[in-house]
């Protein structure tokens, strides 16, 4: 028979379950986030694959605004202003998105996520 006890107690277990409850509402927070950007970035790739030979800069914008429809990205999250188009030393088009995302956290706590992502086009764009 044992004479010493071990195990946590309610104390420890409180705190230990305090922390792991904030860690938990943090990822509640911020995991809609980060999945909305996967939605933003497979819409840029459908743009990039699908060539932009012809296309106008607006016409791009509109194409990916749409395709970020059914990826179910928040309109408000993206906006046209956000999405440019560049080219690199070779002559290719790269589509550029980056935009900020402000989310509450409690009180007077707020999350900034900066976003950004580029990715060569098939084709050029007509400027």
């Amino acid at each position: 028979m044992k004479t010493k006890q071990s195990g946590v107690t309610l104390i420890g277990f409180l705190v230990i379950l305090l922390v792991v409850g904030f860690f938990g509402y943090m990822a509640m927070k911020l995991v809609p986030s980060y999945t909305e950007y996967g939605g933003v970035v497979k819409a840029m790739n459908g743009i990039a694959t699908e060539g932009a030979s012809g296309k106008s800069l607006d016409e791009i914008r509109s194409e990916l605004l749409r395709k970020m429809d059914f990826q179910y990205v928040d309109d408000a999250t993206v906006k046209p202003s956000d999405i440019t188009i560049s080219r690199d030393n070779g002559g290719t088009s790269v589509l550029h998105v980056a935009y900020d995302k402000d989310i509450p956290f409690m009180y007077n706590i707020d999350f900034l996520l900066h976003f950004e992502k580029s990715v060569k086009m098939q084709g050029n764009v007509n400027e």
